[in-house]
């Protein structure tokens, strides 16, 4: 078969799928009660169903996991790896959405939690939870990741002992403007801020280098308004959100609310929070709590400040990762513990949910994540 004719066929079978109103998704996991490693399904979004297509081989627990902004490459932390810590990379199959195994590299750290690209495609940051340090790693013509360039040790500790005895770093979110990437250490409760140099996959710090936030707060993830304006910043441990104002020439967080409850008034119970996002419209945010098991939902006013608007129960037990559809048409939550993922419609006047009835089985799912079409 010619190269161009199955060119013309792969692109037949991607305008099919687009008609049928199929996407695809992957599913990170823990390496728990029967996990394969990563999941490949197929959203209908007319039918707001998800079918499995493909469970792909790793036993190291590919929990987080990121794809590359031309969808051809996916990339996954291997958090259970060794001492050492690891990330893989894996082909993407454009009319399938099938993965293909390309090659790993070390993390530099120990526990790596968290995996994110920048915009250009061409360098990733690994997230060394239990090392507590952040590892750079380019990315090749091919999608296969290098061997890492640049890392960062962090240092510090906050206090509470059982959890913040050293550094834990959780997360690292590149700025919308790819200048910028912020890592959130959970052990010295800062946000440490970092200019990036995509050519040689390297980073220094900004010129103001962190942002702190309360003691004890527990810092995890982050995400950006779409303006690029404001940022904001999940408190694992406090279950609150930190709201900041962003300086787009420096890269300097200013904080404008801390400590923003999500937890129900009448909640007793122990929980802690874990993922956030905010909907394409940049109306809304919505953070979710292990424990209460929902999400918290605000609405973001025009001077970027939060007011929470109700409190979404999840329909099953520690809910991680959480996506909206590039849409804002529909919600997906990953729950550890019950090894499922549900489906909710979302209003996107209101920014309300409603269960779709839809449950998913997964084996520990901890991320979800949709392709781009």
């Amino acid at each position: 078969m010619n190269k161009l004719l199955t060119g013309v066929l792969i692109g037949l079978s991607i305008a099919a799928q687009a008609q049928s109103g199929k996407e695809i998704m992957y599913i990170g996991t823990y390496s728990l009660r029967g996990s394969e490693g990563i999941y490949v399904f197929e959203f209908d979004r007319k039918a707001g169903t998800m079918h499995q297509i493909q469970a792909v081989s790793n036993a190291k627990s590919p929990s987080f996991l990121a794809l590359h902004p031309s969808g051809n490459y996916l990339y996954s932390v291997n958090e259970g790896a060794d001492k050492s810590g690891g990330v893989s990379s894996y082909r993407v199959d454009k009319a399938t959405g099938k993965l293909q195994y390309m090659n790993g590299q070390s993390s530099l750290g120990a526990g790596p939690c968290h995996v994110s690209v920048d915009h250009t495609g061409k360098t990733a940051f690994v997230s060394n939870y239990g090392g507590g340090s952040l590892a750079v790693l380019p990315i090749e013509a091919d999608g296969k990741l290098g061997a890492p360039t640049d890392s960062v040790q962090d240092v510090g500790s906050g206090p509470n002992k059982q959890r913040q005895e050293k550094a834990h770093v959780h997360s690292a979110t590149l700025a919308p403007d790819n200048r910028f990437v912020y890592v959130a250490d959970l052990g010295t409760d800062k946000l440490n801020i970092f200019e990036i140099n995509t050519k040689a996959s390297t980073v220094k710090p900004a010129s103001t280098p962190y942002a702190s936030v309360k003691p004890g707060s527990g810092p995890r993830h982050l995400a950006f308004h779409p303006n690029g304006k404001y940022a904001y910043l999940v408190e694992e441990m406090i279950s609150s959100v930190a709201s900041f104002s962003r300086n787009p020439k420096t890269g300097a967080l200013t904080l404008i609310q801390d400590g923003v409850k999500t937890l129900p008034a009448d909640f007793t119970g122990q929980n802690t929070s874990a993922d956030i996002h905010i909907d394409p419209s940049g109306k809304f945010l919505y953070q979710s709590n292990r424990g209460y098991n929902g999400l918290a939902i605000f609405s973001i006013g025009n001077d970027g400040k939060l007011t929470k608007i109700g409190d979404q129960p999840t329909e099953g037990k520690t809910p991680r990762n959480f996506l909206i559809d590039p849409k804002g048409e529909y919600v997906f939550v990953a729950h550890q513990d019950t090894d499922n993922i549900t489906i909710f419609k979302r209003d996107q006047k209101t920014g309300k949910l409603t269960y779709t009835g839809q449950s998913v089985k997964v084996p520990a799912p901890v991320c979800v994540i949709m392709a781009n079409r």
